[in-house]
């Protein structure tokens, strides 16, 4: 990164300090594989997953009681993961995140046979997991989800679709989230642990999109699943996915953060060196005014994230709002910087494969997953004025 000096805020602790170094040498390190953004992402989303594990970072997703360095998840410290790994590598972030939202339904509901099936080889890279909570009609109302889960004897038969699910066909289980109860009632939920392979569970599609990730459709077809695979209660589901969300909402917006302390660094080195006109191009105070604008932003949202995770990790209470904030307004101003970054490159700015560019088409759908900005408004409105 350009600079840890915001790391001397308030709301890090030495650890997150010497956490910040050992990331920066780590980064240093891989960053032929950090770099690989060719056509085959499943094996390269393996391989970086691989190597996360290897080094402990997917420790931090889980307490100490299960493997991790810490008391308890750490959501700074999971903050600083993303950024770094932002910073350098969409892929890399995105294997780290969809590691936690495969991860921490587990952590937060799953009994001990559950964990420890499934967690081990999760922090250790070995197992990668997925978060099934959108469907093809069904995405930021979550209450509203199709998918049934039907009791039948010692199981449950899932009938329905996800879709826009991470790590599709290449995860090795499923986070699936599915109605028990009546349909719009969000207390009619319920969370399952589906493993890959499972009879009735079919990867149908393959879905690209801007950036590169694994992303498809399931179906499941009188998909069986043992009664000991759920999560929690039946009716738990919301509150399952809600609470997942409440921690890596946050992290979210410090992968925005890293994208755009990326631009920044992209842009200050370009103009640096770009002659126009007889000068540099930093040299024009519109270019000058411009850089002050990136940088005011990329400040503004690294307080915002930070802010929501030292609340969680300091507060014990929820951070809706906080988290909500933090992931509107990173997301938006990430979106500004990278596309000020682009401008400031000219036509080497919209060349495929130029770092700008990929960062551009990196952005794009972290304004929409888990939570639109829109949503997010709505979020952080209610819970200012109650519901």
């Amino acid at each position: 990164m350009d600079s840890a000096d915001y790391l001397e805020w308030p709301f890090f602790e030495p650890r997150h300090r010497a956490l910040n170094d050992k990331l920066a040498v780590w980064t240093a390190s891989h960053q032929p594989l950090l770099d690989s953004n060719g056509h085959d992402i499943e094996r390269v989303t393996r391989a970086i997953a691989a190597e996360l594990g290897n080094a402990g970072w997917l420790r931090y997703l889980v307490p100490a009681t299960l493997g991790g360095p810490l008391p308890a998840i750490d959501v700074r410290s999971l903050c600083l993961i993303r950024e770094s790994l932002a910073f350098h590598s969409g892929i890399a972030d995105c294997a780290f995140a969809i590691q936690g939202l495969g991860s921490a339904p587990l952590t937060l509901f799953g009994n001990a046979a559950l964990k420890q099936k499934y967690l081990p080889g999760m922090i250790e890279g070995k197992r990668l997991g997925a978060f099934a909570l959108s469907e093809p009609e069904s995405g930021s109302d979550v209450a509203r989800l199709r998918t049934a889960a039907r009791r039948d004897g010692n199981a449950y038969l899932l009938n329905g679709a996800k879709t826009w699910i991470s790590n599709a066909g290449i995860a090795d289980h499923y986070i699936v989230f599915a109605r028990t109860g009546e349909p719009g009632d969000a207390k009619g939920l319920a969370a399952f642990v589906v493993d890959a392979g499972t009879p009735g569970l079919a990867i149908t599609e393959k879905i690209d999109i801007v950036a590169p990730h694994v992303i498809g459709t399931l179906i499941f077809n009188d998909c069986r699943v043992d009664a000991s695979a759920l999560l929690g209660e039946p009716g738990e589901g919301f509150r399952i996915a809600m609470s997942t969300l409440d921690i890596f909402r946050a992290t979210v917006g410090a992968a925005a953060l890293g994208f755009a302390r990326r631009a920044l660094h992209e842009a200050i080195d370009r103009v640096g060196r770009r002659e126009v006109f007889g000068q540099k191009l930093a040299q024009f105070q519109a270019t000058q005014m411009r850089i002050a604008d990136m940088a005011v932003e990329v400040d503004a949202a690294a307080l915002l994230v930070y802010r929501a995770a030292w609340t969680k990790d300091t507060q014990e209470r929820r951070v809706t709002r906080e988290s909500a904030m933090a992931k509107l307004y990173a997301t938006e101003a990430a979106q500004r910087v990278i596309d000020s970054a682009v401008q400031l490159f000219g036509g080497l700015g919209v060349t495929v494969g130029s770092t700008v560019e990929r960062l551009y088409r990196e952005i794009r759908p972290l304004r929409i997953y888990e939570g639109t900005s829109e949503i997010q408004k709505i979020v952080i409105a209610t819970q200012l004025l109650g519901k």
